[in-house]
């Protein structure tokens, strides 16, 4: 300890019961002022460490000089050391901590000091010397994200991935820990290039995160909330809003589509009707009848057609009338009676003219 050190202010409404209680029970040994001042150095810690970490680790080094052989005193100036950056002294602490203790509740801030040092294969090999199952599920799963981030130090990014993927991984439910699991999860899978996969957890993370706020408040390791789909989801929402849109755009295109179809089908109808009357000019031009028929009412095409016809057989007759090949009906009818009338006199052929001819 550095005897220049000096002592941050100690605001007079702290006091030591402010300090946890299992904290507090582990300074008994000391006297009693001493006791005092270390328990309220030690609340001061818990007050500053997420809003003014260096003034946290000045109170911690104030603790640890009145307490170096108290094992909360230690692990508290090793995690202010860690959240300044002093990752040498954070890692130190940490072992003598780890001997004071006997435990290992902290192997992942050992794994991430390693890393900090620039010293990847040794953080693995930290995380592996550490037996996992006397680990609690919280401490499980900070090791896993932090021997990923080692991994990935290292440029071995699918095994990265595999530590990641542990049973705690699941996306239906809540914990402390999840936000920070299921956020790892997604950059890894980033760095594979697995983007929407990695957009997917990393909304999975901010879900779990709302669920857990509103849930409690804040996040309580001993807490765990199912996570419904009808709970606030952005992700979700989107979705929603998306397949909407599309279904619009689906209605405009059904629209265009039949408007495009009304047009050909109208295309073709004057296509016929051009054709057609080619056809009627060609036989005699008479295609205005078919024009007039296929312009009129669906009721009048058969009666304009028939008009047509008639009109062809008289204008026929009177070309044949006019060449003298037939004549008007009442010539025809009075041949047909002199005709009748001499079969009937019973004239017969002139035999001898005949042999004249």
């Amino acid at each position: 300890m550095r005897s220049d050190h000096r002592d941050p202010v100690l605001p007079n409404e702290v006091e030591p019961t402010d300090l946890h209680p299992s904290a507090r029970n582990e300074l008994k040994t000391l006297q009693a002022d001493v006791q005092e001042r270390v328990a309220r150095h030690l609340a001061m810690v818990a007050f500053l460490i997420d809003d003014d970490p260096e003034l946290a680790h000045q109170h911690a080094l104030s603790a640890n000089r009145r307490a170096g052989r108290i094992p909360v005193a230690r692990e508290t100036l090793a995690i202010t050391a860690y959240r300044t950056g002093d990752f040498a002294l954070a890692l130190r602490e940490l072992r003598t901590y780890r001997r004071l203790s006997g435990l290992d509740g902290h192997v992942s801030l050992m794994v991430d000091c390693e890393r900090g040092l620039g010293r990847p294969d040794k953080a693995i090999e930290t995380g592996l010397d550490v037996d996992a199952s006397r680990l609690d599920t919280e401490q499980r799963v900070h090791l896993a994200i932090a021997m990923s981030g080692a991994r990935l130090d290292l440029g071995q990014t699918q095994q990265a991935l595999f530590e990641l993927e542990i049973p705690e991984l699941n996306p239906s439910k809540a914990f402390s820990w999840s936000p920070d699991l299921f956020a790892a999860y997604s950059a890894v899978l980033e760095d594979l290039g697995r983007s929407r996969e990695a957009t997917q957890w990393l909304a999975h993370a901010e879900r779990a995160a709302r669920a857990l706020q509103a849930h409690h408040g804040s996040l309580d390791e001993l807490e765990v909330f199912e996570v419904y789909e009808d709970e606030i989801d952005d992700e979700r929402e989107a979705e929603l809003e998306s397949e909407a849109a599309e279904e619009v755009i689906g209605e405009f295109q059904a629209v265009d589509q039949d408007a495009a179809d009304g047009a050909a089908v109208a295309r073709e109808t004057a296509d016929d009707a051009a054709d057609e009357a080619a056809d009627d000019d060609a036989d005699g031009g008479f295609g205005d009848a078919a024009d007039e028929a296929a312009a009129g009412e669906p009721g009048a095409e058969a009666a304009s057609a028939a008009d047509a016809e008639m009109s062809i057989e008289d204008e026929v007759d009177e070309l044949l009338a006019a060449a003298g090949i037939i004549g008007g009906e009442s010539d025809r009818d009075a041949g047909a009676g002199a005709d009748a009338d001499g079969a009937a006199d019973g004239d017969e052929p002139d035999a001898d003219a005949e042999r004249r001819d």
